[in-house]
């Protein structure tokens, strides 16, 4: 039973039960469209009368709509409801290390134009040049976009939108948000980008993911991230600190230093930059070629050949090492692994399994480990799934 904190608590009005059952006709709606207003209320219990109310509210708001009538099951044929998806509602913000990710999507979630541009370290011209990018996406659609959601690699304090610290372009106590929000006139909400994508499962992933309270998500990329997710919600903890499990320390001399300059932690043995560095000590490095990206060396891996597919494998057992301490330290039902390497899901799921299962004493559960299925943006997910979970989810949950 989760113990009430009485600095946050607010005592129940009748507008709290109002969004309640708001948000449960619109996950309704979400989820099994097209679905008629009978099938919400006998799978809810609510009355016709109150569903027919909020309807008309959804309908108003542009959220859903009346797409043609159903099959009769005796009486008349009833009117089915869904989504309303034909024009953008939020814009998205993906700051990697490498490259910067903007786009808009849908209410469904699907993404309708997309930009991208080389990261900026400065943390001046980085902003301007996302401002700009922002401003384009929203006046050309100025009816209808309704927020701006932001991740960066990096540590992000929820309560005031700073980007506390970033340590690949060595950005501190940076007002993102702020920034972004006077710019354009817009609504924004940062978060650090494995929170983000955590969010971006829970309400987008797989089918399964929905119904499992506690999962955590393993974002690999050139750093390595955990988002956790606890009784359906994403854990932060203080300033947004919580999952900064790429810090842990799992071995010595790695093949790369860790953005924090050491050579023992999670994230040096287990990133695509730890990766790269496994693939490029295994062959002749021509001076005159372009070194090769994380895609191709798993697009190498696929092909065949032994040298991409060996340091796929060695990293995927020092991120199979990582995976297990989480398992026996949080005991979650799902471990769900994202970034580019979930394409290389067959290559790797024996490596990346064999540690974990091995570290899980007898009698005790395990998790299933499973790649992410939100492609190969799964931060520009994460971004976007800011603006639209605050659509979808309770805005009054703790």
């Amino acid at each position: 039973m989760r113990r009430i904190d009485l600095k946050k608590a607010q005592a129940a009005r009748l507008n709290t039960i109002r969004d309640i059952n708001r948000q449960i006709v619109l996950n309704y709606v979400r989820d099994r469209e097209p679905i008629s207003r009978a099938e919400i209320s006998r799978e809810t219990a609510l009355q016709r009368s109150t569903i027919s109310t909020i309807v008309e509210a959804l309908k108003g708001e542009g959220l859903i709509e009346e797409i043609g009538e159903g099959e009769s099951t005796g009486g008349r044929r009833p009117t089915m409801l869904r989504l309303r998806t034909d024009g953008p509602i939020a814009i998205g913000v993906a700051i990697r290390p490498t490259r910067t990710v903007i786009a808009t999507c849908n209410l469904a979630g699907r993404v309708l134009e997309q930009e991208e541009f080389p990261a900026e370290p400065d943390p001046q011209r980085a902003l301007q040049r996302i401002i700009s990018s922002v401003r384009y996406f929203s006046e050309r659609h100025k009816a209808s976009i309704e927020a701006v959601g932001v991740t960066i690699p990096g540590l992000v304090d929820p309560e005031t939108g700073h980007a506390v610290y970033v340590p690949y372009f060595e950005w501190r106590d940076l007002p993102i948000e702020q920034e972004i929000a006077v710019a354009t006139g817009l609504p924004v909400t940062i978060d650090n980008d494995a929170n983000s994508v955590a969010l971006a499962e829970l309400w987008f992933g797989r089918p399964e993911l929905s119904d499992a309270r506690d999962f955590i998500v393993v974002l690999v990329g050139a750093g390595v991230g955990t988002g956790i997710i606890i009784d359906g919600q994403v854990y932060r903890g203080e300033r947004g600190a919580a999952g900064e499990f790429g810090h842990m320390i799992v071995g010595a001399r790695a093949p790369v230093p860790c953005s924090c300059g050491n050579y023992d932690c999670w994230e040096a043995f287990a990133s695509e930059r730890a990766a790269l560095a496994r693939y490029a000590g295994s062959r002749r490095v021509d001076a005159h070629a372009h070194p090769p990206t994380f895609s191709m060396v798993i697009d190498r891996a696929l092909a065949g050949e032994a040298g991409a597919l060996n340091a796929l494998i060695e990293t995927a057992t020092y991120l199979g090492i990582g995976i297990s301490n989480l398992v026996v330290g949080f005991s979650p039902e799902v471990v769900v692994v994202g970034g580019e390497i979930a394409r290389a899901w067959s290559l790797i799921e024996e490596a990346l399994t064999k540690t974990i299962h091995r570290s899980v004493r007898r009698g005790l559960p395990t998790a299933r480990i499973v790649p992410s299925t939100l492609g190969p943006e799964p931060g520009l997910m994460g971004a976007l799934s800011l603006v639209l979970a605050n659509k979808f989810g309770a805005s009054f949950a703790a």
